[in-house]
């Protein structure tokens, strides 16, 4: 069993961080490589992600107020560089989706997604710095988010833009007519309450609220307190896939949304859901403590490979159940998802962590970096435990 102590957790975030300072950085070129292989060889000329350039930012802003060192603090300038030099459209406004090694436009659509890590990443920079830059930049996302996604009769926010934020059908995470998902919703919100903390305004408070209510109202099947996926303008939902890692992370995020805008009904109602949530991803757990990716119950299919982000996510979200609920069981779910992460995700030979492991522990030799793969899921998870393990 591994040591479940906020010195554990504390020593894994370092651990993490200290791998992106030695293998992410690209000295030639400026900021951080846009893949890294299995044996931490860089692509070179690979393109670099919006989505990891955000999490980047948001990784080492987040190091620096924890741990008060200044090389964080200075990675996090490096992310803050490579974001603002290069994601930012000057003429539209709003972040490329990805951009060359050179750090030329490469895909120029507006992905909300991506927009919204862009905003997560610069309000944590904000938070550690207090550069009045960033704040700017990151209240020029929402503003631009607000004008062109946010659907006024139905709610909730649209998927994806042109370039000049015109409509268009040729989307990157879905397909139209399913402009609307589950996944950019959670992520907008988490983005939306992170720069609320740094920019507590009327109407950001009021769209992250209503965001809120989207979710629970749209996006969580009441029958079975599981998130659907992808649906059409209306939320008429594409099918009942069943995500257990996003299931989880919401029942914690969503929660911790409630608490920063210090709404008691909100409150109240997501700890509610929050533990309800938490209940139903119990059932993707396999014996071995790990949660399996997906689970559709049209075909009965079961996605059995386990996932670095939904093993983090996990670890937090049954941990804020056991907070919430004090029932043991959650727990043991939450030392058991830790004790599987040590075990099976963390390569203790080359670092960082696994990107994928199959049913029977063997680890599929991928990229320790790439477009997805980020220091966001892992160290935050991190970040978390070694917060709530010490609060108890």
């Amino acid at each position: 069993m591994a040591a479940f102590t906020p010195d554990a957790f504390k020593k894994e975030l370092i651990a993490i961080l200290d791998y992106w300072e030695k293998y992410g950085q690209d000295n030639e070129k400026g900021g951080f490589y846009g893949r890294v292989n299995y044996d931490n060889q860089p692509v070179k000329d690979a393109d670099r992600s919006v989505v990891l350039a955000g999490r980047i930012l948001w990784t080492f802003s987040l190091a620096h107020r924890l741990c008060k060192e200044a090389k964080y603090l200075t990675l996090a300038d490096r992310a803050y560089q490579q974001l603002t030099k290069h994601f930012i459209d000057p003429k539209h406004g709003g972040v490329y989706w990805s951009v060359t090694a050179d750090g030329a436009p490469k895909e120029t659509r507006k992905q909300v997604y991506g927009n919204a890590f862009a905003m997560y990443g610069l309000s944590e920079y904000y938070r550690v710095t207090h550069y009045k830059p960033a704040l700017d930049q990151a209240i020029a996302l929402f503003n631009n988010i607000e004008q062109h996604a946010f659907d006024p009769v139905n709610g909730g926010y649209r998927e994806a833009f042109a370039q000049d934020w015109s409509p268009t059908d040729d989307y990157i995470l879905s397909k139209s007519p399913w402009i609307k998902s589950m996944n950019t919703h959670l992520h907008l919100v988490e983005a939306y309450t992170n720069l609320y903390t740094v920019w507590p305004d009327k109407r950001l408070k009021k769209q992250t609220a209503g965001m809120l209510d989207a979710i629970i109202t749209h996006i969580v099947n009441p029958e079975t307190n599981t998130m659907q996926l992808f649906f059409d303008e209306k939320w008429k939902a594409k099918d009942h896939i069943i995500s257990f890692g996003h299931d989880i992370e919401a029942s914690w995020l969503l929660f911790e949304t409630a608490e920063i805008l210090e709404d008691e009904k909100l409150i109240d109602k997501m700890k509610e859901q929050s533990i309800l949530m938490a209940r139903a991803a119990s059932k993707g757990l396999s014996p071995d403590g790990a949660l399996n990716y997906e689970y559709d119950p049209a075909t009965k299919h079961t996605q059995t490979d386990r996932s670095w982000w939904v093993g983090a996510e996990q670890l937090v979200g049954f941990y804020n159940a056991y907070q919430l609920t004090k029932e043991e069981q959650f727990r043991e779910k939450a030392q058991k998802s830790w004790d599987y992460v040590v075990d099976n995700f963390i390569d203790h030979e080359k670092g960082e962590w696994h990107g994928t492991v199959k049913a029977d522990g063997t680890p599929v030799k991928g990229d320790k970096i790439n477009f997805w793969k980020c220091p966001y899921h892992n160290a935050r998870a991190c970040a978390e435990m070694w917060r709530r393990v010490a609060k108890g």
